[in-house]
Parts: C-alpha cells; sequence; structure tokens
C-alpha cells in the first residue's frame, strides 16, 4: 500500500481533461496514498457548496474555536476567539493551506466537530464516484486511515471544477495578503507555467510532496496529478513534463498510456478507470428535487444542461421512472440543474440508489 517501493521518484501520476475527464496517462493511480493537503480540495468543496445553497456567504464570518487555533502548522495563526471572513477563510486554505483555517471550515460547516464534518467528507466522496478515499480530517495532517488514489483526488478536482465554476479562481490566486503579511501559493506552476490555472499542493513526512496542477491551452483544460514527490522540485517538475505530454497528447488525439511501476498488493474492488466514473461525478449542473414533505439539507442533483428544454426533458425523465417531482434551477453559470431538494439523508441516499438503479446519473449534495 503507501510504504510500496518506486522506482520513480514519485508514487503516482496521472494527466486527464478536465472538460470530458479522459485520461491521457496514468500511473499507480489506482494505488492507495496519504492525501495531504490535498484533502483541503473536498473541505472547499464542501464549502462552495455551503456558498451555493445559502448556508453561508462570502462576507459571514466564523469564530476560531481553541481546538482550530491549536492546530498543527502549515497555520495562519488565529487566537482562540478570533474570527475570519468566509472568503478569507478560502484563500488561506487554498493559498497557504492553514491548517488551522481548514479546521474551522470543518467546525462551522458541521455542528462544531471536525470528525463530523470528516464522515460527511467521506460519504460525499462515495457519493460523487470516489470510491479508494477515507478522510479522517479536514486538512490531511497525518493519520493512518487517511488515504486516496491519483485516480480519486483527479476526479475531485474535476467535480469542484464542473460543480462549482463561479469559485474555480480561488485555486489560481498566485498571492494572498492578510493582516499585513503576505503569503505566496506553493503551486510554483502558477508563476512558471503558462495557462496554469490552480490547483493544491500537498506534503506531509509520510505522503511526500503532491500536487493536483491544472492548465488551459488552445482551448484544452489538462490536470496533473502527482503524489509522492521526493522533493519540491520534483513535484513541479513531473506535473510540467506531465502536462507537457498531455497538451502533445491532445493535439495528436494520441491513445492513453498507463503504467504499473511497481508490483501492488492486491486491493478488494479495485477503482474504475476516471472515464467511468466521470460522467455521474460531473454532471455537475445536475436537477433539483424538491419534497415539500421534507426538511432535511440534503439534495440530489439530476444533472446540468445547457437547456431549459433539455433540463425539462429530464425533469420528465425523473418523473416516468421514479415519480419525482424534479425543479430546474439556473446556476451562475448558465446552466439548468435538475434537482431535489430540502431531503434527509436517508431520503436522499434511497433516491440515489433508485435513480442508480433506473439508470439516470445523479449525486447527492448537502
Amino acid at each position: 500500500m503507501c510504504g510500496a517501493a518506486f522506482a520513480a521518484p514519485y508514487r503516482a501520476a496521472l494527466v486527464a481533461n478536465m472538460d470530458t475527464g479522459r485520461v491521457l496517462y496514468s500511473e499507480n493511480a489506482n494505488e492507495l496514498n496519504y492525501p495531504a493537503s490535498l484533502t483541503k480540495i473536498m473541505t472547499v468543496y464542501l464549502t462552495f457548496d455551503a456558498l451555493e445553497h445559502g448556508r453561508l456567504h462570502l462576507d459571514d464570518y466564523l469564530i476560531v474555536s481553541n481546538v482550530a487555533a491549536a492546530a498543527s502548522p502549515v497555520k495562519l495563526g488565529l487566537p482562540a476567539g478570533s474570527k475570519i471572513t468566509v472568503e478569507d477563510a478560502i484563500k488561506a486554505v487554498t493559498v497557504m493551506s492553514a491548517n488551522d483555517v481548514a479546521r474551522v471550515l470543518a467546525e462551522n460547516l458541521k455542528g462544531g466537530k471536525e470528525g463530523n464534518f470528516a464522515d460527511l467528507m467521506t460519504r460525499v466522496a462515495t457519493e460523487i464516484g470516489l470510491s479508494q478515499t477515507n478522510f479522517e480530517n479536514s486538512s490531511g495532517l497525518p493519520n493512518d486511515d487517511h488515504l486516496s488514489t491519483a485516480r480519486d483526488i483527479a476526479l475531485l478536482s474535476m467535480a469542484v471544477y464542473k460543480h462549482f465554476p463561479q469559485y474555480w479562481k480561488y485555486f489560481g490566486i498566485k498571492t494572498w495578503t492578510y493582516n499585513g503579511k503576505t503569503y505566496t501559493n506553493g503551486n510554483r506552476l502558477l508563476a512558471t507555467y503558462p495557462g496554469c490555472d490552480g490547483m493544491k499542493t500537498g506534503f506531509t513526512n509520510k505522503s511526500k510532496y503532491s500536487l493536483v496542477a491544472t492548465a488551459a491551452r488552445g482551448g484544452t483544460h489538462l490536470m496533473a496529478v502527482v503524489l509522492g514527490a521526493e522533493s519540491k522540485d520534483v513535484r513541479a517538475d513531473t506535473a510540467t513534463r506531465l502536462l507537457n505530454r498531455g497538451f502533445e497528447m491532445s493535439a495528436k488525439n494520441a491513445p492513453m498510456v498507463k503504467k504499473q511501476t511497481f508490483t501492488a498488493p492486491v486491493v478488494a474492488n479495485a477503482a474504475p478507470t476516471i472515464g467511468a466514473a466521470y460522467n455521474a461525478a460531473t454532471s455537475a449542473a445536475a436537477p433539483k428535487y424538491t419534497a415539500s414533505t421534507s426538511t432535511g439539507t440534503a439534495g440530489v442533483q439530476f444533472g446540468a444542461f445547457s437547456s431549459r428544454d433539455a433540463a425539462s426533458h429530464q425533469v420528465s425523465n425523473v418523473k416516468n421512472k421514479l415519480g419525482l417531482n424534479a425543479a430546474i434551477e439556473q446556476s451562475d453559470n448558465g446552466m439548468f440543474r435538475v434537482r431535489v431538494n430540502k431531503l434527509s439523508d436517508a431520503a436522499a441516499a434511497d433516491i440515489r440508489a433508485r435513480a442508480k438503479s433506473a439508470g439516470i446519473d445523479c449525486y447527492v449534495f448537502h
């Protein structure tokens, strides 16, 4: 698993198209690794979900608890009892990877307990197609049970890109100034790679150096995932090389390259390719289901569509196959989403299971 020997100066890598989900290059992409601060992609994903559904606002203030203030470095160093806006919290996490602020978001989003938030992170990960990921905290601080794969990290990153395009800009911020101090994003490619627009770095002693780097060129938007690199230089150089290779392969429409550079232990229920899970996980602009008798905070989205007519067709499909009255919501990016809202967790899970049986792609949001 995470202790296996690797011939390359990194443990796993993957290059994929952000818009189509097509994998161009895959190396040990289904092998378990420690995600470190790449974990914060999920923390921010759930923050964006709360913003979109009105449970948070960018100018809301969040209170820093004693537990959050005591988080291990890297941290912003906020004292217990102080406040930070949601928008600054997002920047602290995406730019400087602040562990204390990740914990602040977790506690404010899920009942004051980071453990509850970690449970939600894992549940949502499963719902959007991550098949080998388990979260134990909001920041990626060391925990032997806190695991993911390059394939799952790629799928999560694309879900953020597809589901919350209005907030994608936060992953491309090069520097951020707070309380008179300026912080520089650890993703070197934002400054060195033409077209780079994100996304997130990670490091712990066990995980080594990891990176998700995204870049757009000539109408093609790619992502490179590098896990377990030996150094910051290796992490940045490998991501650069992989993106270059990905753009060359895209231009030639070359077939996918898949490598296994070590003999992995047997893992039950081996993950499908990212392409197989892509539609279910990133049919981003999904429909909205509203059950008048429901009072929960979950919902089910049945897809996002570029026209209201297409969304209406999906509403009819959901009604005919599931007997549900879905609503159409127009998102900020102009897409029409078909959703049912205000569901209990149990009701949302039941609808998702029935939809899967009926051949309808959907995902649960909170």
